[in-house]
């Protein structure tokens, strides 16, 4: 009898097996291959817009990838620097099989996990409770609860021109059968995605003559709060390059074989992240599209061909693939798939991530509609956590969306129709100028301290740091200068003198100062800072706060006021049939996702404000 089983390793099963034995529980993971733990079969990388926020977050809350990626990463850089703090975002190239050997050897050294090379293709249940997981030969393993992190694995066919075949995540792996049609019988209701990937070239084989370099960061920012320094021998570039009409015309000469245009794949692909096929012929007018050479590794050739994911024949591929620049004699290693699989409506899960139908069972990762690393292992971590705490007979964790990142996208799951795989956007989270990626271990930190999966020396820091950030607050709105120290005036105008002084968190606000400058040209400023703290993080921290505050206090505001509807629970057993005076779409969707409070219901797409008002009038009385 195991207190938590997890089915299958990919980044979601990883995450939720290590916070359950961090948490102190028996813990069994299963996985149909112990040599592709943490695969990355698609991208070689982590972080990107929205996605390194929430890998910074995974780690506040002590998950294990932003420190994988720490230890494994080959380019550090930060995208969007161009523009203001909150659309900041940390992305790394993984060095794609130390990645995976990282986490296995993490996985093994922990305490409280066994570890089994089988497949669930089955859930073993009594009144309307999970008792454990069934195996291919009949066996039976117990569980007081278990967590599905099945990926693409269920009922997965791989698609390339008009060939098909089975296959669970890559070409050489075999799919999940059964699993879906058992959970079908306990009352689940499923759909059909499709997600696909570029083909891998040989780097030897790529003209670097006619591609354009990408370097990584000069200071590369680690991904862990918990990291001091980078252990890179080097950085590797990344290079881009263009498709031309030439490649366009040469795939279109395929699309009579292609799966996608054929009718073939049923599944629903991800619109914002479409193969290079459909892109030609969503956007005819488009004479080119960006294509992304990523390297796999430090010890291999393989390059991974970002903005070329297809599914057409491999004669076209390697065809349009040599009419673009720099790659006119490239080898083409692998070729690009399309994958269709079985996901579950996550309208049946609550935002626990435990299933509505089945206690103590709990979905997380792309079983759930997700597509993404970083997406699968947050909800796979939260899965971790509140079964472990259930088994504990705690009170979950549920990150409302002004909270954290992976709130807005458990929130999004259990509110919204899912017709497609989900991707987090820095545009779904309202509250993102709080939410951002330099920040997550203070939102955060206390919340894995509490549960256990953050050690009071790690959480230490995190307090070091709070409490600085508070004692140079009050320093920067008592201490003042003259803003002529700078040729400013109390106004901003240049080459003016300013009659009366200005506290530093005023001088501060405007853009075109730096915190460093102040220092240099303060050395009584400068001392006074020093006795408080040198850490350039705190430093960044008081310039943030201080150029967002207005934003800030607004968005504190409307946290405050979509926290009244939070607080207004609704009863599971509750009947939206018998309630007069709601839509008929409204009352329809209301049924089908049973909400939990108020403000879900709100979220809910076909409710409308007066379906919000009389749930309002029937939940007070």
């Amino acid at each position: 009898m195991y207190d938590i089983i997890v089915a299958g390793a990919g980044h979601a099963g990883c995450e939720a097996v290590l916070a359950s034995a961090r948490m102190g529980m028996s813990c069994l993971l299963i996985t149909s291959d112990l040599s592709a733990i943490a695969r990355m079969s698609c991208n070689p990388a982590i972080g990107g817009v929205a996605k390194g926020q929430i890998t910074r977050e995974i780690d506040a809350l002590g998950g294990e990838m932003a420190k994988a990626i720490d230890e494994t990463g080959i380019q550090f850089r930060m995208l969007n620097k161009s523009k203001g703090a909150a659309m900041h975002s940390p992305r790394a190239q993984a060095d794609r099989a130390r990645y995976s050997d990282y986490m296995r050897k993490i996985i093994e050294k922990q305490p409280n996990i066994d570890l089994i090379q089988d497949t669930v293709t089955g859930i073993d249940t009594e009144s309307g409770a999970v008792r454990g997981v069934i195996l291919p030969s009949g066996r039976i393993i117990k569980g007081k609860s278990v967590i599905l992190c099945c990926g693409t694995f269920l009922n997965g066919l791989i698609h390339i021109g008009m060939n098909h075949f089975p296959g669970g995540r890559t070409i050489a792996e075999p799919p999940v059968a059964g699993l879906t049609e058992n959970l079908q019988f306990l009352g689940f209701n499923t759909g059909r995605l499709k997600t696909g990937t570029p083909p891998r070239i040989d780097a030897r084989s790529v003209n670097y003559a006619l591609v354009e370099e990408q370097p990584g960061d000069p200071d590369p920012v680690p991904f862990s709060f918990s990291t001091t320094s980078l252990n890179l021998r080097t950085q590797v570039s990344c290079f881009m390059t263009k498709t031309s009409e030439a490649t366009h015309e040469l795939l279109r000469t395929g699309f009579n074989r292609s799966p996608l245009f054929t009718g073939k794949v049923k599944g629903v692909g991800p619109r914002y992240c479409p193969s290079v096929e459909d892109k030609i012929f969503r956007f005819p007018d488009k004479n080119s599209h960006h294509i992304f050479l990523e390297p796999e590794g430090n010890e291999t050739n393989e390059m991974y061909v970002n903005g070329f994911s297809t599914s057409l024949p491999e004669d076209i591929q390697l065809l349009a693939l040599r009419s673009i620049p720099g790659l006119e004699n490239v080898k083409m290693i692998r070729p690009g798939y399309a994958i269709e699989y079985d996901f579950f409506y996550p309208y049946q899960i609550k935002n626990t991530l435990e299933t509505k139908i089945i206690e103590n069972l709990y979905f997380a990762g792309q079983i759930n509609g997700t597509s993404g690393y970083e997406e699968a292992a947050a909800q796979g971590l939260l899965a971790g956590i509140n079964a472990s705490l259930k088994t504990q007979n705690r009170k979950p964790v549920v990150l409302d969306r002004s909270m954290a990142y992976i709130g807005v996208l458990i929130d999004d799951l259990v509110t919204k129709d899912i017709i497609e795989p989900y991707r987090m956007f820095t545009s779904s989270a309202e509250h993102r100028i709080s939410l951002r990626h330099d920040n997550a271990d203070i939102r955060l930190g206390g919340i894995g301290l509490e549960i256990g999966t953050v050690d009071r020396s790690a959480y230490t820091k995190i307090e070091t740091k709070i409490n600085a950030i508070r004692k140079l607050r009050l320093l920067c709105d008592a201490k003042k200068l003259h803003p002529d120290i700078f040729g400013l005036s109390a106004s901003g105008s240049t080459n003016k003198t300013a009659v009366q002084p200005l506290s530093i968190s005023t001088i501060l606000k405007r853009p075109d100062i730096i915190f460093e400058n102040l220092l240099e040209l303060s050395e009584d400023f400068r001392n006074r800072v020093h006795e408080i703290t040198t850490d350039p993080d705190v430093f960044e921290q008081i310039v943030i706060d201080l150029k967002y505050e207005g934003y800030l206090k607004r968005d504190i505001l409307m946290t405050e006021k979509i926290a009244r509807l939070e607080s207004h629970s609704i009863p599971a057993s509750f009947s939206y049939t018998t309630v007069s005076g709601l839509s008929n779409e409204g009352r329809e969707k209301l049924s089908l996702h049973k909400p939990e409070t108020i403000g879900q219901a709100s979220r809910i797409p076909g409710v409308s404000p007066s379906d919000v008002s009389v749930l309002l009038i029937k939940i007070g009385r």
